[in-house]
């Protein structure tokens, strides 16, 4: 695009960072206030209790300020020590770099390798720790949503696969693109330890990662192996329940949090959760009538989150995705590593609604037209059809 003005909003259809709603910066954008006093006590208290039905938790929310990168290694850092054996699956570019941070903190991590188009097999976390009869594997790490392909874990599935092996091991699961778009019970699927992040279902800028920790977890962390200091979990609990932190929150992001939970529980999270399994629907009914294949494999791990679209041998997605930005002013995702190229991914997660979708799928048609990607007619109708059916 020339530096001329374009008219119009830029449509951000990227699986994340997601779009920020006007409510949620102008909750931001206020002065920031003490975070010793009395109104910031209440602010955080008001926070803390409005996560747990976003999380679907009884217990502790531990907010750090960073990515979710940095609550990937809160959750293995106070649960774990160096050597411990820890079960990982290769569902994806993200799950790949968490298992390379578990190399990094010198834990023994088995990486089930995978094709990136399925999610974890509950049948091979079964036959796995049925198999471990000493017990060596301390815990099974899984990605809920894997933001690279759109497939989605079955975190219910793999949890009964844990309880018929009769294995202790924990359960730490990474919601950073599934918390708050995607149907996640972390009491009820027995998680001990959920990543999370504020710039994906939660509507925020990046800034805030999360660990909501069960009372098993939070045993093991008395026994971590680690060294520790600003991913502590004792001293953050500890303080939280009063309201404060023992360093220097990310404020402004804060505000913008109780915001974000407010907008999400007004709309109630089941209506959230039916939203984002309908976007998704018709947006894999757009790209089926074009004739083009949907990344993920397996209709039972189909995600609302992203669809990530493979283009024919011939076509690169990159250059697709140029022309899409470069006509309409329009950012899809790309392809990360094994699949650049080959794949480009439609975000339609957080703040967004039918007419957007809309508007992104024609996008993404016209731009098929442009880049000359052999596709067939009519998916932006096919998914407006489904659509109106609501």
């Amino acid at each position: 695009m020339s530096n001329s003005y374009v008219a119009g909003p830029h449509f951000l259809q990227i699986p994340g960072p997601s779009n920020v709603p006007g409510r949620i910066l102008r909750a931001m954008s206020v002065p920031t206030m003490d975070h010793r006093g009395p109104e910031f006590g209440k602010l955080a208290r008001e926070v803390f209790d409005s996560l747990k039905p976003i999380f679907q938790c009884a217990g502790p929310i531990v907010i750090f300020p960073s990515s979710g990168t940095g609550a990937w290694e809160a959750a293995l850092a106070n649960t774990l020590s160096p050597g411990d054996k820890v079960l990982m699956f290769e569902t994806g570019h993200f799950a790949t770099l968490w298992h390379e941070m578990a190399t990094r903190l010198e834990l023994d991590a088995e990486f089930v390798s995978g094709d990136w188009r399925r999610g974890a097999d509950p049948d091979v976390v079964e036959a796995t720790l049925s198999a471990d009869r000493e017990h060596k594997i301390k815990a099974v790490c899984v990605v809920h949503n894997e933001t690279s392909t759109g497939v989605t874990s079955r975190i219910g599935e793999v949890r009964k696969a844990m309880d018929r092996a009769n294995h202790p091991a924990l359960l730490l699961v990474d919601t950073i693109s599934s918390l708050a778009s995607l149907d996640y019970r972390h009491d009820e699927w027995g998680v001990d330890v959920t990543v999370g992040c504020s710039q994906k279902g939660l509507m925020l800028p990046p800034g805030l990662g999360f660990n909501a920790i069960s009372e098993k977890a939070l045993a093991a962390s008395e026994n971590s192996g680690y060294a520790r200091s600003y991913w502590r979990w004792d001293s953050m609990v500890g303080l939280n329940k009063t309201g404060y932190f023992p360093y220097t929150p990310a404020t402004n992001l804060l505000y913008g949090l109780r915001e974000a939970a407010t907008m999400l529980l007004e709309e109630g999270m089941k209506n959230v959760f039916a939203r984002h399994s309908r976007h998704g629907a018709a947006t894999r009914r757009a790209v089926q009538t074009w004739g083009l294949e949907i990344q993920c494999q397996d209709e039972r791990e189909y995600s609302g989150v992203l669809t990530a679209v493979r283009l024919p041998d011939g076509h690169d997605a990159d250059a697709f995705r140029k022309v899409v930005l470069d006509t309409f002013n329009m950012s899809l995702g790309n392809g990360l590593t094994k699949l650049q190229g080959k794949v480009f991914r439609i975000g339609h997660l957080g703040d967004f609604n039918d007419l957007m979708l809309c508007g992104t799928l024609a996008g993404v048609e016209m731009g098929l037209d442009l880049a000359g990607v052999p596709h067939n007619k009519g998916g932006v109708q096919a998914a407006m059809d489904d659509l109106a059916k609501g």
